[in-house]
């Protein structure tokens, strides 16, 4: 119970940096004595408010979602409770995991734990996103394991921005039932660690077949390990060099993959030319996704509801349209918009079906690549986190920048993995590189990481 209660203490000192939602200390600690009652060893997660848990809001950062609470709870979180997890709260994010800064919520931005204390309420650094708010409670040490979600990139790039381990498992591994979904054929609960040792114990507790989800894979009971870096064939993506990346990112990787090959790894120069497309053709395929799974947010059947006394409002469409328009931030707006246009009769075979040509193709050479090596290694982010000034001056065009790196994984279905390997020249900020494996191949990546800082360490 000890370790619960610093846990609540640790988030109510944080509350400046808002990275809950909902604070759940009673649930914590009735959690906390049941697994004790259990002979499990009670430990404190923070969950992104986008699963459900039963009897506890999940608003998914958004007013369409401010008084919804669910009456299930979701596979992964359950099958966490049941190994001792208690939940100390719901996590801030960035509205209906749109995002790459934690900022666009509802509930207000979440402010990095690295951040200047005394001008936080001014500007602050990006905890990025769309999984900030779980990122920053294990940052701060509140939450020994974050729960978020990664459909390009989500959990990857908050966990570089905040010196964390973030792993995104293969696709279809872990459940999905209870998480609201983004992009169905992308999004992949995922785990937020201060080590690769730590990712792996929780992967094992949350993955596995689950009959509430269609899309959900069993785990082949062997799966590849390795207890030493010798001989393993390591992935250098030539096109993952490009102008967006800063010299800290790069010198970084270089670091990284020098690390490997000091310690026996073969180094190869490897090829994905279908990347270029990746950011496109994610960016058709989520919006497409977009528009269909928010179709249930209608304010009629489902979701906040317009009280406007505007006459426009009185028809059907009207009040679908004032409910919507009162309810969603422009980002989700945008991307709605989007995906219905490219959806049109005259638009779907130029866009949509195009960019279902281009993902297998990238996939096709996400597979041909691991086929020559082992695993893949590659920025997570073009460099350190920025100010939320700088981001917003920049018109958030750094989200795409990082995207770029992270995306590809998902497209493909892929594991990944985020380790923190350096920190920036001028501020001392951390910076990730990135362990890309072939499918089911998620502990070979946390031992290739785990080996990887002991040659960080040894040096």
């Amino acid at each position: 119970m000890q370790k619960i209660e610093q846990a609540i203490a640790g988030a109510i000192r944080a509350r400046s940096h808002n990275a809950l939602i909902s604070e759940t200390f009673e649930l914590a600690r009735s959690q906390a004595r049941a697994a004790l009652e259990k002979g499990l060893q009670p430990f404190p997660v923070v969950i992104k408010d986008c699963f459900a848990l039963e009897s506890v809001p999940m608003t998914c950062a958004s007013r369409m979602l401010e008084s919804f609470t669910p009456p299930y709870t979701s596979t992964v979180v359950r099958r966490l409770i049941d190994n001792g997890a208690c939940v100390i709260g719901k996590a801030n994010l960035d509205e209906f995991c749109m995002g790459t800064s934690s900022a666009l919520g509802y509930f207000g931005p979440v402010k990095s734990g690295l951040s200047d204390e005394s001008k936080i309420d001014e500007d602050w650094l990006i905890p990025g996103g769309s999984s900030g708010g779980p990122a920053v409670a294990v940052q701060m040490g509140f939450a020994e394991m974050g729960l978020g979600s990664d459909t390009g990139g989500s959990t990857r790039n908050p966990a570089a921005f905040n010196g964390l381990v973030g792993l995104k498992p293969t696709y279809g591994i872990c459940s999905r039932f209870g998480l609201v979904p983004l992009v169905n054929s992308m999004d992949a609960p995922s785990i937020f660690a201060r080590s690769p040792e730590e990712c792996e114990r929780y992967l094992k507790m949350v993955m596995g077949v689950d009959s509430l989800d269609a899309t959900s894979l069993d785990v082949p009971r062997e799966q590849r390990r390795i207890d030493k870096l010798e001989g393993l064939r390591v992935g250098i993506t030539k096109e993952m060099h490009n102008e967006s990346l800063s010299p800290d990112a790069w010198a970084v990787w270089n670091a990284a993959a020098a690390a490997l090959q000091r310690a026996g790894a073969q180094i190869e120069t490897v090829s994905l030319p279908y990347i270029k497309y990746s950011l496109i053709c994610y960016h058709v395929l989520a919006a497409v996704d977009v528009a269909s799974n928010m179709a249930r947010f209608d304010g009629i059947s489902f979701g906040y509801r317009s009280k406007s006394e505007d006459e426009s409002a009185s028809s059907t469409y009207g009040l679908l349209a004032a409910s919507r328009s009162e309810s969603l931030n422009e980002v989700v707006r945008r991307r709605i918009f989007a995906g219905n246009y490219y959806l049109m009769k005259e638009n779907r075979a130029k866009y949509y079906e195009q960019a279902l040509k281009v993902r297998r193709l990238i996939t096709d050479g996400m597979k041909k690549a691991l086929g020559e090596v082992d695993v893949l290694l590659t920025p997570v982010a073009c460099g350190p986190p920025p100010l939320y000034s700088d981001l917003s001056k920049g018109g958030f065009r750094r989200e795409d920048a990082d995207d770029f790196y992270t995306q590809p994984a998902n497209l493909a279905g892929n594991p990944a993995l985020s380790v923190p390997f350096g920190i920036s020249s001028e501020k001392g900020l951390p910076i990730g590189v990135q362990l890309i494996g072939a499918h089911f191949e998620d502990l070979l990546l946390t031992d290739v990481a785990r080996l990887m800082l002991e040659q960080r360490r040894i040096r």
